[in-house]
């Protein structure tokens, strides 16, 4: 799943998306910190091709998108909104395709602008970006093409504290950065920064007023921090091979942003820093069992504000949580699996 896959309802209550081959489940909590429901297929029994995305507005609507296969060699994207985790999304929506016709071009990424709008990027057939954001009373404007060449997999949505979205790709030997100058403005593409960035290992996040910072891990294996108009800056080695997930959260009264990362080891590791301030460094400490060589993980708050975070296992299913304890530092309850 591309996007965050964990994520804080409307109702307060947690819930998580799971990818199939065919189909996107979810699971939510039927109270607050469980239990948990059993899988139910999202959006309708259209069967979908694998790599969906999923993005959270302000309202904590959730948006996924996903291609579907149309006729013989040709598949088209598709978009459902998910207003509470318990209720019944909506159905499977067309929403075309870049190129009007053709095949997969990449993974989908989704962002939702402060008033609620879907914005949903794609790489397109040309190897550039294309992207198709909603109306705010309803429909979509056109696809839109916004440009850019060699563009890799696994594109990097985000929304600002100022409700624009934002969006990071990489390309052979650099990473791109498009922004709204505006809201429901096309995003323009602003700034290119000549840096090593493994492609399935972006994630971007808001961190300040004025910036989002993108994390990833560069050719040697480190996990680097870059905001645009300033330089990328080495963070700490990886503590393993798979994507690192990244949110702000309040420790010991300081706004920190927090790392975590399934580990060389296979355990999942969290590694927190003051905001913005990559200099003061940061260390891994690792948490939870030995966890399949898939395992990803996912950091979400809960009702209380608390850090909460989860594995999954897309061979096994294993869907495993915790949550931070109340009290100093960064101490955890059991990992249980749900």
């Amino acid at each position: 799943m591309n996007g965050d896959w964990l994520i804080r309802g409307r109702d307060g209550r947690l819930s998580v998306y799971l990818p199939t081959d065919d189909a996107v489940l979810c699971r939510a909590e039927l109270g607050h910190g469980g239990p948990w429901e059993t899988s139910r297929r999202l959006g309708g029994d259209q069967t979908l091709r694998p790599g969906p995305a999923v993005g959270q507005g302000a309202d904590a609507y959730a948006h996924l998108a996903a291609w579907r296969p149309t006729k013989a060699g040709e598949a088209g994207l598709v978009h459902t909104t998910h207003f509470r985790p318990r209720l019944a999304a909506l159905d499977w929506a067309s929403i075309g395709h870049p190129d009007k016709t053709g095949d997969r071009t990449g993974t989908p990424a989704v962002a939702v602008d402060v008033r609620g709008r879907g914005h949903v990027f794609v790489r397109n057939a040309g190897g550039g970006v294309s992207m198709r954001m909603q109306k705010e009373k309803g429909g979509w404007d056109p696809w839109r093409d916004l440009k850019g060449q060699d563009v890799q997999d696994r594109l990097a949505a985000v929304t600002g504290e100022s409700g624009r979205v934002e969006l990071y790709a990489a390309v052979p030997g650099a990473v791109l950065h498009w922004r709204q100058e505006e809201l429901a403005a096309v995003p323009v593409l602003e700034e290119a920064v000549e840096i090593s960035a493994r492609p399935d290992t972006l994630y971007a996040l808001a961190t300040s007023a004025d910036h989002t910072t993108l994390f990833y891990a560069d050719d040697s294996g480190d996990v680097c921090a870059w905001r645009p108009g300033t330089k990328p800056l080495t963070l700490l080695a990886s503590a393993g091979p798979g994507p690192v997930s990244a949110i702000r959260c309040e420790l010991d009264g300081h706004d920190c942003t927090l790392l975590a990362q399934r580990s060389a080891s296979g355990r999942v590791a969290f590694a927190a820093y003051p905001t913005e301030q990559e200099s003061a460094g940061a260390w891994w400490t690792e948490s939870g069992p030995q966890l399949p060589a898939d395992a990803v993980v996912a950091l979400a708050r809960d009702e209380d504000g608390r850090v909460v975070a989860a594995t999954l296992s897309p061979s096994t299913g294993q869907l495993l949580v915790t949550r931070r304890k109340d009290e100093p530092g960064l101490a955890l309850e059991a990992w249980r699996e749900v």
